[in-house]
């Protein structure tokens, strides 16, 4: 089972993912820079780039995000009607899809989603899917078939990994939800100006327990008597069911960041270097364009034959990656540099045991395939700024 643990770390809401007092995952939101992921704005078109096929617009304070033409054929314009025309100097409706990572801008969408924590309704895309978590096709089938009928064309619906063992009821009550937060933003629209947020999605520690996987979270347990305040009235709106996972910490001997080892484990995840309990060792170098991961023997000195070593040292090197990517939020291409193994079977066996440990991982993780120099190639869904990044901008904000 998990905890979720939300508390201050530096100038920052910290919240971590524990199982069995182990950090499975860490995200930081800086108390002067907000996350405006999923937030929808009025922008304005900046600049359209013909050769890239995208526009640049900007939704306010300065902040230009990338909006691939591609991808949105179609544009909501400022006065609330729909279109396939776009000019510098449009006024359209965009949603914050992903966080500016590294140097890279935002990225902004013109098919919106409004999140619950059983399903997300989109604008702009319609039908009934499902996560890929959820595997039940009988049930699937029957679900879809049901849910059409209430949901129409107009808009589409997801079921999300949290939504396999809800009732119909369940799902649609939420959907109605949704439906009505997307109606009263619509009719907001014509009397709004340039560059308003017309919906802020939640803080991030709120997202974080609306994401978590109910069946296997446990407790939320915060030591900050404001934001415990926050969270009771979101569980008592949005999920009453999670009220009683709800604690407040109080120990004026232990913090709730000392007894987690916070900055012990925050300090781990930006090193470069990892250890194993073989003695083997990675060595993790995030770049510009891809994350770097190279696995070496190290101090390892078993008694197997050579290939045997190998495999144990890279079968443990698998999973320690999956777990180190998921801490450290490492995203976008990633080579990983196994020890060579001469024996395809060796090779087979590790490359199917670390997509394994991929699925494990909440974001979508795919494990492409080995390369012609012998690196197995992943990718990584990016939403969120890697954990060093995140660190850096608590730290940037700290100094100011």
């Amino acid at each position: 089972m998990n905890k979720l643990i939300i508390t201050h770390w530096n100038q920052a809401i910290c919240t971590a993912l524990a199982q069995n007092q182990k950090i499975l995952q860490i995200e930081l939101e800086p108390d002067c820079e907000k996350s405006i992921l999923n937030n929808i704005y009025i922008g304005k078109v900046q600049n359209i780039v013909k050769n890239i096929n995208a526009a640049f617009v900007e939704i306010g304070n300065g902040i230009i995000g990338y909006y691939s033409l591609s991808e949105n054929p179609r544009h909501w314009y400022g006065n609330g009607t729909w279109g396939t025309r776009l000019r510098v100097g449009d006024e359209i409706i965009v949603q914050v899809s992903k966080d500016a990572i590294k140097t890279k801008a935002p990225v902004l969408t013109g098919t919106f989603a409004f999140t619950g924590k059983l399903t997300v309704l989109t604008v702009g895309k319609s039908g009934i899917s499902f996560s890929n978590k959820i595997t039940d096709r009988k049930w699937k089938d029957s679900m879809k078939k049901n849910l059409q009928e209430q949901v129409g064309e107009e808009v589409g619906l997801i079921i999300r990994t949290n939504g396999k063992n809800a009732c119909l009821e369940e799902l649609l009550s939420e959907f109605y939800s949704l439906q009505e937060t997307y109606q009263n933003l619509m009719k907001e629209v014509p009397y709004r100006t340039c560059y308003t947020r017309l919906h802020q999605a939640p803080s991030t520690f709120l997202t974080n327990i609306r994401n978590a996987y109910a069946d296997q979270l446990e407790e939320i347990v915060t030591d900050d008597a404001e934001i415990h305040k926050e969270i009771y009235h979101f569980l008592k709106q949005e999920q009453p069911e999670d009220l009683e996972k709800l604690r407040f910490y109080q120990d004026p001997l232990l913090s709730l960041k000392n007894l987690y080892r916070l900055d012990q484990v925050i300090e781990g995840a930006t090193a470069q270097r990892v250890w194993l309990k073989s003695g083997g060792y990675l060595v993790i170098q995030p770049t510009e364009a891809l994350v770097v991961i190279d696995v070496n023997t190290g101090r390892y000195s078993g008694k197997k034959t050579k290939e045997e070593t190998i495999l144990k040292i890279n079968l443990e090197a698998a999973e320690e990656i999956g777990k180190q990517l998921r801490l450290r939020n490492l995203s976008g291409i990633i080579i990983i540099d196994f020890i060579d193994m001469w024996e395809e079977k060796s090779r087979i066996l590790l490359f199917e045991h670390l997509k394994a440990v991929v699925l494990q991982d909440p974001v979508k993780t795919t494990v492409v395939d080995f390369t012609k120099l012998n690196l197995i190639e992943m990718t990584r869904k990016k939403i969120h700024r890697p954990l060093y990044e995140q660190i850096a901008a608590c730290r940037n904000g700290s100094e100011l």
